[in-house]
């Protein structure tokens, strides 16, 4: 399929040379071309330009073969699609008995300390079907997508058990065959404590480690490796020697990190290379210093913070000490019911106060590298696949951010395929 789209209002995240992310001073700076146009073949971005390049190129011959889809964009512009870096999309129903605690008062930890929470949701799902799985994340996967999303990454971490800790990534390994949106896998066995092993943590430390970790890498179900790092969960010794066997295993590491405490997460995370550490609500000199000699994505989740009444972590003071910043949405029942990403974008400026540069920077080309396919997703650049959107009828690409709670996506493209 060849798809021609001209008369495009603005091209955004266009790469002449691509990069692998944006970082500090340089989160503020958004490249575009103005009245584009854009040429798709066989699912990749084969040129772009402006409309009067076009007009003497090579690719004016190729817009008039029989067969090209031509796609009229007057007033409308283009986007790379969102690559949301953190999910928990898979899962068996809803909690918003929970959300009613919430409102009370109660805290994550304390509803956690009462059953609720992840156990609230491993119990379901350990009951659930993967069938049923399939069809409960399959709605979402198509939510997202409708909404601008072209890559999620999907963690496991809602099993706790190793039966269903594999039961949950099988299902991620089926969506990607019935999903066109780019998928990775994250296993996340060490997302709580099981209520069996609230005497013996060291005991499912173990489990994790000398059984669902070879089992995982054995079928190939995984991607990454994460590990909730937090005041309440794993112990940084605990989250080094979960790291340890997942790298040994072929697991890239991920981290969620300080979102309850300074839990010296981001650090562990950055001594095992950590593709991204996530949530860091509780970020501080040390951390950010840790951070400046690496190569790991720090991941912002504005929607759990939001959702849990929660201090905001410190986007500001990060992104002016020079660090890249992601932003994902945190899809799940708990915390993030929400994928959302144009509203995660509405967020990054509402309540992070990060210019509507910076937060396009961070839910695409560095969306794309906290997940890892920053070769291949993230910006508008040649070779690269045709993941994208193209708006509605809006005045700039700050319109986004700005006009929260509203549709402006009006046509999906994925891999090069109308949706």
């Amino acid at each position: 399929m060849t798809i021609f789209i001209r008369n495009i209002k603005e091209l955004i995240q266009v790469e002449k040379a691509p990069r692998t992310m944006v970082k500090g001073a340089d989160m503020a700076m958004l490249p575009t071309i103005k009245n584009a146009f854009l040429f798709i073949e066989d699912g990749k971005i084969t040129g772009f330009g402006t409309m009067a390049e076009f007009a003497q190129g090579e690719f004016l011959k190729k817009a008039n073969h029989p067969g090209v889809i031509e796609i009229d964009a007057t007033g409308k512009m283009v986007f790379p699609s969102f690559c949301d870096s953190h999910t928990h999309i898979v899962y068996a129903g809803s909690r918003e008995i929970e959300y009613n605690d919430k409102i009370r008062g109660l805290s994550y930890e304390e509803i956690a300390r009462r059953g609720g929470g992840i156990l609230n949701s491993a119990k379901r799902l350990q009951e659930a079907s993967e069938r049923e799985l399939i069809e409960q994340a399959m709605v979402r996967l198509e939510e997202i997508k409708m909404l601008g999303t072209g890559a999620v990454e999907i963690k496991s971490g809602y099993g706790l058990t190793t039966e269903s800790e594999l039961k949950m990534l099988r299902v991620v390994r089926r969506l990607k065959e019935f999903s066109p949106i780019t998928i990775k896998a994250t296993f996340l066995g060490a997302h709580a404590i099981p209520a069996e092993y609230k005497r013996d943590q060291g005991a499912y430390v173990d489990l994790v480690i000398n059984e669902m970790i070879p089992a995982v890498a054995g079928e190939e179900l995984a991607d990454f490796i994460d590990v909730f790092c937090d005041k309440g969960f794993f112990t940084e010794e605990e989250t080094d020697r979960i790291l340890m066997a997942g790298v040994k295993h072929g697991l890239q590491p991920k981290i969620h990190a300080n979102e309850l405490a300074f839990s010296g997460g981001i650090q562990v995370g950055v001594k095992y290379g950590a593709l991204s550490v996530d949530h860091l609500e509780f970020t501080g000199e040390e951390e950010i210093r840790a951070l400046l000699d690496s190569h790991t994505m720090p991941t912002l989740l504005p929607g759990a913070a939001f959702f849990l009444g929660m201090e905001q972590p410190p986007a500001r003071k990060m992104i002016d000490a020079g660090l890249p910043l992601a932003l994902a949405s945190d899809y799940n029942p708990g915390s993030s019911p929400s994928g959302n990403m144009q509203l995660i974008m509405s967020m990054g400026s509402i309540l992070l106060r990060m210019l509507p540069e910076e937060v396009i920077n961070a839910v695409t080309i560095n969306g794309a590298y906290a997940m890892g396919v920053q070769e291949s997703l993230g910006s508008i650049a040649v070779g690269k696949k045709a993941n994208l959107f193209i708006t509605k009828r809006v005045p700039t690409y700050s319109f986004l951010p700005y006009a929260y709670g509203s549709n402006k996506v009006e046509t999906v493209i994925i891999e090069g395929k109308i949706q």
